[in-house]
C-alpha cells in the first residue's frame, strides 16, 4: 500500500512520452536520476493500450494483442494530441485502430468495455489513460503518490498540441510542472553528471525513435541552452529500419515455401513484432535468430541473419539517418567543425552502423556520445527521462508562480551575440584572436578567463574584440606524374595503377577573423611569466563592463562601453 503525501505535497517525477515507448525516472536519495520499471520490469514501455473484455493492458502486454486484437488496441497516438483530424498521417495506425473523425478532433473507435458495441474513445481520453498508467507504475515503485511531472515534447509541438497534453495529464491527477523539449532534456542528462565541466559548446541531438526521427542542434553556453536549428523526418525511424528485415526474411520465406507471409494480416503482424526483436538484437550481437510460430498456412519459420548482411541492406537508411545530422547543421549554417558533441538518443541510437558513420563525418576532436563509439555514453533510450527526472528534481520546489515566471517567453527567450567578443593582445608578439563569448551567448552573461603573457612581462595592450569564424579549406597540390618506361609486351595493359593512386583530402579548419574592435586597456608592470585575468560583462542592451588586471595584483584597469 502506497504511504500517502502531506497536503499540498508535490512529489514530481520525469516523463518521457514518445510516439513509440514511454519512461519514467525520479531522482534517488543518492542524487541520481533512475529510470523506473513497471509491473512486467519493462524501463521503455511501449505507449500502446489494449482492451479485451473491459479489461485494459498496457506497454508489452498491449503491444502482443496487435497481433490478434488490433482493431481494440491503440498505438503511436502521441503525434495526433491536440491536432486537426484533417492535418494527421494515419499510416503509423494501420496494423493498429485506426483514427476516426470526432468533432474535428482525432479519436478510436473501440470496445473498451465489456459490451459488444464499441466506444468512440478521444485521443486525449487515450493519453490521459496512459499517463495514469505510468503515473501508478511510478507510485507503486516509489511507495509515495505522484502527483506532479515534467513531461519531454519533441520540438515540434505547436501550442494546441502541448496545451492537450497539459489537460490530459491534468485529468490523469499529473500537474504539469514543465514540458521540456526532448533535445534540451537529453542535453541535460548528459551535463548533469558529477563528472561533466559546464562549458560553451555546441551539440547535435540526434533522437532517432520508432516512427520518426528529430534532431537540433543546441548552442550550450554557460549552463543555458539555446536551440539553433531542428530537422525532422516523420516517416524514418526503427520501423524503417524493421522493414528491411521484414522484407529479407518474407524473401526467404517465399523461396522455401512459394507464398508471401506478409499478404496475411496476421502473418504481417508477426513479422513485424518478430523483426523489430531481431533489428535490436543485431544492436548487441554479431547475430541474431528470428522464430515463428504458424507464420503462414501453418508454416513455422526460424532463420538467422547476421549484422554484416544487415548493415549491407539497411546501408542505404543508415545514410539518412546521417544526412538528417548534416541537413540540421547546415540549416543552423555551421560546419561539423563547429560541432562539440553529437549526442545519440532514442532507441534506434543503439545501432553501432549510424554511430559508426558520424564518427567518420566529423573531426575527431568532436565527441560522438553513443554506446557504440563511447563506453562511457548513457543508454540513449533513457535520456530524455533522466534529463526530464533531474528537471523535476530542481522545480518541485518551486510555487506554481515561480515556475511559471521562470519558465516565461519573457525569460527563456532572451538576446543572444551574434557575434563572439574575444580578446588579442599587443606586446611585442602578435597573438592570435581567442574566443571570450561564443555566438549564441544568452545576454546578459559573464565571462572571467585568465591569459598567460609575453615571459619577460612588461605592459600588455589588451584589445576587446568581435570575431567571425570562418572554414580555411586547404587543397593540396597536385602531385606530379612519373612516367613509367614501358614494357614490350605491355602494349594492352591499361593505365589502372597510375589512376588508382589515391588523392589526398583537402585540409579545413576553422580561422577567426576580428572585426569591430570594442575595447583597449593596458595593464602595466606585468612580471615576468605572468598572467592576465580579464572579466567581461554584458548587459541586455549590448553595454559592456571590462576589468583587466595581473593575476595577483592589487590594481585593476576597467572600462565601459555603453550600448549601441
Amino acid at each position: 500500500m502506497s504511504e500517502t503525501n502531506g497536503a499540498g505535497e508535490r512529489f514530481a517525477i520525469g516523463i518521457s512520452f514518445g510516439n513509440s515507448s514511454s519512461s519514467i525516472a525520479r531522482i534517488n536519495s543518492e542524487g541520481k536520476a533512475e529510470v523506473i520499471a513497471n509491473e512486467e520490469g519493462d524501463r521503455q514501455i511501449p505507449s500502446i493500450l489494449s482492451y479485451i473484455g473491459g479489461e485494459q493492458y498496457h506497454g508489452t502486454q498491449a503491444k502482443a494483442q496487435l497481433i490478434r486484437n488490433s482493431s481494440n488496441t491503440v498505438a503511436y497516438f502521441r503525434d495526433y494530441l491536440g491536432k486537426d483530424f484533417k492535418s494527421i498521417d494515419p499510416t503509423p495506425c494501420h496494423n493498429s485502430a485506426h483514427p476516426i473523425q470526432t468533432d474535428s478532433t482525432v479519436a478510436f473507435s473501440i470496445r473498451d468495455s465489456e459490451g459488444e458495441t464499441p466506444n468512440t474513445v478521444t485521443v486525449s481520453e487515450i493519453t490521459t489513460r496512459h499517463l495514469l498508467r505510468l503515473k501508478q507504475s511510478a507510485t507503486d515503485y516509489l511507495g509515495k503518490e505522484v502527483n506532479a511531472a515534467v513531461i519531454t515534447v519533441p520540438t515540434d509541438f505547436n501550442d494546441a498540441q502541448r496545451e492537450a497534453l497539459t489537460a490530459a495529464a491534468k485529468a490523469a491527477g499529473i500537474e504539469v510542472l514543465q514540458l521540456i523539449h526532448e533535445p534540451v532534456a537529453a542535453a541535460v542528462a548528459y551535463d548533469a553528471r558529477p563528472e561533466s565541466v559546464v562549458t560553451d559548446k555546441l551539440v547535435v541531438v540526434a533522437d532517432f525513435g520508432g516512427n520518426r526521427s528529430d534532431v537540433a542542434v543546441l548552442a550550450s553556453r554557460g549552463g543555458m541552452y539555446t536551440i539553433l536549428a531542428t530537422a525532422h523526418d516523420y516517416e524514418l525511424g526503427g520501423s524503417t529500419l524493421d522493414k528491411i528485415v521484414i522484407d529479407h526474411f518474407a524473401k526467404e520465406f517465399i523461396k522455401q515455401h512459394k507464398t508471401d507471409p506478409r499478404e496475411n494480416a496476421r502473418g504481417l503482424a508477426k513479422l513485424k513484432l518478430e523483426g523489430e526483436a531481431t533489428r535490436r538484437a543485431l544492436s548487441l550481437g554479431t547475430n541474431a535468430t528470428l522464430s515463428i510460430e504458424s507464420l503462414a498456412d501453418g508454416i513455422d519459420y526460424s532463420s538467422t541473419i547476421n549484422r554484416t548482411r544487415y548493415e549491407l541492406l539497411a546501408n542505404k537508411v543508415f545514410s539518412q539517418f546521417t544526412g538528417l545530422i548534416e541537413q540540421v547543421i547546415k540549416k543552423a549554417e555551421l560546419d561539423v567543425l563547429d560541432i562539440d558533441e553529437v549526442v545519440f538518443s532514442g532507441g534506434v541510437s543503439h545501432t553501432p552502423k549510424i554511430a559508426q558513420i558520424a564518427r567518420s563525418i566529423f573531426p575527431e576532436k568532436t565527441k560522438i556520445l553513443a554506446p557504440s563509439v563511447e563506453t562511457t555514453a548513457v543508454n540513449p533510450s533513457e535520456l530524455s527521462v533522466r534529463g526530464a527526472a533531474i528537471q523535476a528534481s530542481l522545480i518541485q520546489e518551486f510555487d506554481a508562480e515561480d515556475i511559471e515566471q521562470s519558465i516565461h517567453p519573457m525569460v527563456t527567450a532572451t538576446p543572444h551575440l551574434n557575434n563572439a567578443i574575444g580578446v588579442e593582445f599587443s606586446s611585442g608578439d602578435a597573438v592570435e584572436f581567442s574566443p571570450l563569448l561564443n555566438t549564441q551567448t544568452a545576454l546578459p552573461a559573464r565571462r572571467i578567463a585568465q591569459y598567460n603573457v609575453p615571459k619577460d612581462g612588461g605592459d600588455v595592450l589588451v584589445r576587446v574584440v568581435e570575431g567571425v569564424r570562418e572554414i580555411k579549406v586547404t587543397k593540396p597540390e597536385p602531385k606530379p606524374k612519373e612516367e613509367k618506361p614501358k614494357a614490350e609486351d605491355d602494349e594492352d595493359v591499361s593505365d589502372f595503377d597510375d589512376d588508382s593512386d589515391e588523392e589526398e583530402e583537402e585540409i579545413r579548419e576553422i580561422v577567426w577573423k576580428t572585426q569591430n574592435p570594442i575595447a583597449e586597456l593596458a595593464v602595466k608592470g606585468i612580471k615576468a611569466n605572468g598572467k592576465v585575468e580579464l572579466m567581461v560583462h554584458i548587459n541586455a542592451d549590448l553595454g559592456l563592463q571590462i576589468t583587466a588586471r595581473e593575476v595577483g595584483g592589487q590594481s585593476a584597469v576597467r572600462g565601459a562601453v555603453e550600448s549601441p
